[in-house]
């Protein structure tokens, strides 16, 4: 069975919840219990689906204009994927090569090349990109 978009329903959604750009902190913390209610519904709507989609889109913007987020060092990104999942530098021995290419990659002592970047990618399941 295919859900149909109710241009109604959305409207309803639209006049309960009232999205609109985020300027303060209080604005702030409300789209963010609008997006966790709509987050964790059971059975969402194609319209509350529409809806959950604006409000993140709103709280982004707000949350890139007022909490910059420094960029890591790709060697951070990896020291955090490696604590997330419990991965030991010995598990990447063989992956992105010997035990001490392995410690001085993991330790921003030597930059991820191309092609280790592609394996750490492919071994935790994530973009390339990150480790570049």
């Amino acid at each position: 069975m295919t859900l149909t978009f109710d241009t109604n329903a959305y409207s309803n959604l639209l006049i309960k919840y009232i999205p609109q750009v985020i300027k303060t902190e209080e604005e702030y913390d409300r789209a963010l219990k609008i997006a966790e209610q709509l987050t964790f519904a059971k059975n969402r709507t194609p319209e509350e689906k529409a809806l959950h989609k604006l409000i993140v889109t709103l709280i982004e913007a707000y949350e890139t204009e007022n909490y910059p987020m420094e960029q890591s060092a790709p060697y951070e990104i990896l020291q955090h994927l490696m604590e997330a999942s419990g991965t030991r530098q010995a598990d990447l021995v063989g992956v992105i090569g010997s035990s001490g290419v392995v410690s001085e990659v993991v330790n921003g002592k030597r930059s991820i090349s191309k092609a280790q970047a592609k394996a750490l990618g492919e071994y935790f399941k994530v973009l390339p990109g990150l480790f570049i």
